[in-house]
This record gives structure tokens, C-alpha cells and sequence, in this order.
């Protein structure tokens, strides 16, 4: 294979399924790029190089067995993967960027480690974050910033930033990350791969820190990122599934629809929310996925978003206010050791009043029936496609930026992720075009809850009409 380390990740597993290169040949390109490429990029926390060995040489062996075929092993026999270090993996750290948790080793695998692990995956080490995962840019005390590999001055968002890096510097196949507000799919447009954001409950959150759970089980979830969008669905072939521990979990059949059922599907297409102003080559690269499935045959035509200054609302009720107050027994009377970013959040939350069980109550009504709402209007177009959030990646500590001549703060700027969060419904990112600073800029492809398959499956399409996955000419 040429350049094996930037192949999609399911030509790396039909690779070693056919011989053509050895799991050993593999984890050790990977491991030598490791050690070359993540001092400066700073993707990974920990490297689990002897563990990687040794299970590559037992994948290699398992396909020395006379009686091995390509259908005997699973579908990522020998494939290496990184992980998110929120994610419970038995005998790894599981700090959450904190020095709260420094030192916390997991005692056991989280379910979609073991159901990985179960398809053959080999995981290369896990990946940075920021403080409780409560920021878009990756950036702790315990391990230092990560920095985009397009441009090291730039983040490559979070809190999957370590994520987005590993896989976008090719010294990762594919990896599992955790979005309560756009933490795949922010990292994935910053970055320019692709990342999926489920269905709460299509795929199980147990084993990740913070839990999902409460109030919040409807607003985090976990899932794939990867180069491509073949290897998202590979992924989430792999984890999707029930499982008794995630409280929003449903016993839901992967279902993937014919090319045929998905071009039936009618999309609706907007540029911006009429609040939030994204910059003009984010608003091209939406016209120009729409425009790109209209060429393949779907029926496109604009769509208007309503009510979403409330849902953003109602977003930051859970995510900021409700997740500050969780967090409070952890850090009360430590808040010395928190990070400069983490304060910084918990200064955004504590300049509003506090959250009451009325405000709780009128959050989880009010989104339910601004789920309604938005539900009925997709009867017509079960599909959206929008931006991903209002600018391509930021410089390091930046915080707010002018776009078309207005002010757009922090997390405004993220809007475009963070209402499909609350909403619960399923979210994919693909990399489509770039800035005129060479920087990546992603689409986002919204669909119904339940429907995950058909957001994949439309976002492959979106896919074509783009660039797709390039390599990054830091890491190239």
C-alpha cells in the first residue's frame, strides 16, 4: 500500500483481511509516525506501543492459521485506532484533561472499547481533551494544548481535538470521540475529516466520563470519526447496538438503506440562521453540497431554520449551566488546580443566575416541544444539510471574530452543532471544501432521530460532490 497511514480505514482492514500487508507492518508505520509527528501536534496523552505490538503479532498469527480466511477475523482485524481519554480503557487513564482526576486508571474497558476490541481493532493509545471536555479548543494543565495540523498556531477545536488530530495526521485509522455540543463535529470540521454524531442511544456511552446520564442522556453521545465516510459507517456498524448501562439506550437494528431509498430523500438546505453570520466561503461550501446532491438526483430546496435563538437556550441551560452545577461537588474547594480554560467557563456560568428546578423543567418541556416542531417541518425534507459552525478554525485562546462586519462570540459561533444536541437528533460532518487560508471547511448533514443510517448514507453523497479527505501538508 502506498502511504498506508493516510488509506481510508476500511482499505487498511480489507488490506490485512487480504494479506497484502501485516497488522505488525501497519501499528509500526503508525507507532513510527507517532513518535515523529505528536511532539509537535501533541494528539496523544499516552502510547500503548508495546501492547499494540504485541496484539499485532497475534493478529498476524491468527491470519498465519491454516484454517484463517478473510471472514474468519473481524471487520477491523488489525486496524489501529485511538481513542478519546473520557473513554474507560482497563489499566489507561481516564483523566478527562484534569488534574482533578490525575491519576485515575480505569479498571475496566467501556462497552464500545470491548465491541472494537471484539472486531479485531487494535487501539494505539488515547487522546487529549480539554478540562471536563468543556471547551472547543483541547487544552489542560495535565498535557498541554494540541494544535491542528493544517496550521500548528490554530486549534483543531474539542473537546475530540486530540481525536481530529490523530486521525488527521494520519498516526491514527479512525477513533471514537463524545459530542455534547459539537465535540465531533466541530474537531472534524477544524480539522477536515469526518465525524459522526448519533442518535442518543443508537450507540452506548457506558464506560465515559462524564456519564450520560439524567438530564444530560439526551444531550451527549458518543461516536466515530474517521477520514471517510465508508469507514464512519465500518464504525458504526461495530459499536451501534443496546447495551443495559446507557440509559437512553434502544434495541435498534442497523438498517442501511438502498442507494435507490436514499436518493428519495428530500433535502432542505440553509446557509445560515439569520442570527449568527458564518463566512462566505462557509456559506458557498453549503450551496455547494446542496448543489452537489441536486447533480446526483435529489430533490434540494431551501430550508429556514425557526426558534433556534430558543433552542440555543435551552442547549446552554443543560450544557452550561445544568453540567456547571453537576461538576460543582468535584471541584469545590480545588478550584486553584483548575485549568486557565475550565475557569474561564465556569466564570461564563456563574455571570447568570443559577439554574432552578423550574428553569430545568421548562427546558425539558420547551425542547420537547420544539423537537415537535422541527419534526413536522421535516416530514417534507428529512434531510438538512447546513454549516458546521460560523468560521473554519481558530488561533489559539481566541474567543470571539468579526464575520460579514458583526461581532460573533464563542459559543454562538458554534450554534450550528450545538442545537442538534439538545434537539437529539443525528448529525454527520464531512470535509468539503477550504479557506483561503488553506484551512478545512465542513458540511453538516442533520436527519431525523432514529435515522442515522440515512444521514450516512446522504452524507456519502455529499461527500463525492466535495474534496473529501486531503492530507494535511504539515503531516503529509
Amino acid at each position: 500500500m502506498t502511504d498506508p497511514h493516510f488509506a481510508p480505514l476500511v482499505e487498511q482492514a480489507a488490506a490485512i483481511r487480504a494479506k497484502k500487508i501485516s497488522p505488525v507492518e501497519l501499528i509500526d508505520v503508525h507507532l513510527s509516525r507517532i513518535a515523529k509527528l505528536n511532539p509537535s501536534l501533541n494528539a496523544y496523552i499516552s502510547v500503548a506501543a508495546d501492547s499494540a505490538r504485541a496484539q499485532a503479532i497475534a493478529a498476524a498469527d491468527a491470519l498465519a492459521h491454516p484454517k484463517s480466511t478473510s471472514s474468519s477475523v473481524g471487520p477491523l482485524h488489525g486496524v489501529p485506532l485511538s481513542i478519546k481519554s473520557s473513554f474507560e480503557v482497563k489499566g489507561w487513564r481516564t483523566e478527562c484533561g484534569s488534574q482533578l482526576r490525575k491519576n485515575y486508571f480505569a479498571t475496566e474497558d467501556a462497552v464500545i472499547v470491548k465491541r472494537l476490541r471484539d472486531a479485531g481493532a487494535i487501539f494505539l493509545g488515547s487522546t487529549n481533551v480539554p478540562e471536563f471536555l468543556m471547551a472547543y479548543e483541547t487544552d489542560n494543565l495535565l498535557y498541554g494544548r494540541t494544535n491542528n495540523p493544517w496550521d500548528l498556531t490554530r486549534t483543531p477545536g474539542g473537546s475530540s481535538g486530540g481525536e481530529a488530530t490523530a486521525i488527521a495526521a494520519g498516526i491514527s485509522a479512525g477513533g471514537i470521540g463524545s459530542d455534547g455540543g459539537g465535540s465531533i463535529r466541530i474537531p472534524a470540521h477544524y480539522s477536515g475529516i469526518c465525524g459522526f454524531k448519533p442518535t442518543p442511544g443508537r450507540i452506548p456511552a457506558t464506560g465515559h466520563y462524564p456519564a450520560s446520564a439524567g438530564p444530560f442522556a439526551q444531550l451527549g453521545v458518543v461516536g466515530p470519526m474517521a477520514r471517510t465516510v465508508a469507514d464512519l459507517i465500518a464504525l458504526f456498524d461495530v459499536i451501534a447496538g443496546y447495551d443495559v448501562g446507557d440509559p437512553a439506550s434502544a434495541p435498534i437494528a442497523t438498517r442501511h438503506p438502498s442507494d435507490a431509498d436514499t436518493r428519495k430523500l428530500r433535502v432542505g438546505f440553509f446557509e445560515d440562521d439569520g442570527s449568527t453570520p458564518v463566512t462566505d466561503e462557509t456559506s458557498a461550501a453549503v450551496r455547494a453540497a446542496a448543489e452537489g446532491l441536486r447533480a446526483q438526483g435529489f430533490a434540494i430546496d431551501t430550508w429556514h431554520p425557526r426558534n433556534m435563538k430558543r433552542v440555543w437556550q435551552l442547549w446552554w441551560n443543560l450544557f452550561g449551566r445544568g453540567v456547571q452545577m453537576a461538576i460543582e461537588p468535584t471541584v469545590d474547594g480545588r478550584e486553584s488546580e483548575l485549568s486557565p480554560i475550565y475557569t474561564a467557563f465556569r466564570a461564563t456560568v456563574n455571570a447568570e443566575p443559577r439554574l432552578t428546578t423550574q428553569d430545568l423543567l421548562n427546558t425539558l418541556l420547551g425542547r420537547d416541544a420544539l423537537r415537535g416542531l422541527i419534526l413536522e417541518r421535516m416530514e417534507e425534507f428529512p434531510i438538512l444539510v447546513s454549516p458546521v459552525c460560523a468560521i473554519p478554525a481558530f488561533r489559539h485562546r481566541e474567543r470571539n471574530w468579526t464575520v460579514r462586519g458583526q461581532k460573533v462570540e464563542y459559543f454562538k459561533a458554534m450554534s450550528y452543532s450545538q442545537w442538534w444536541n439538545i434537539l437529539g437528533f443525528p448529525a454527520a460532518v464531512v470535509p468539503f471544501a477550504q479557506s483561503h487560508e488553506g484551512l478545512p471547511i465542513g458540511v453538516q448533514i442533520i436527519g431525523r432521530p432514529w435515522h442515522d443510517e440515512e444521514v450516512l448514507a446522504v452524507a456519502a453523497h455529499v461527500e463525492r460532490a466535495g474534496l473529501g479527505f486531503r492530507p494535511p501538508p504539515n503531516v503529509a
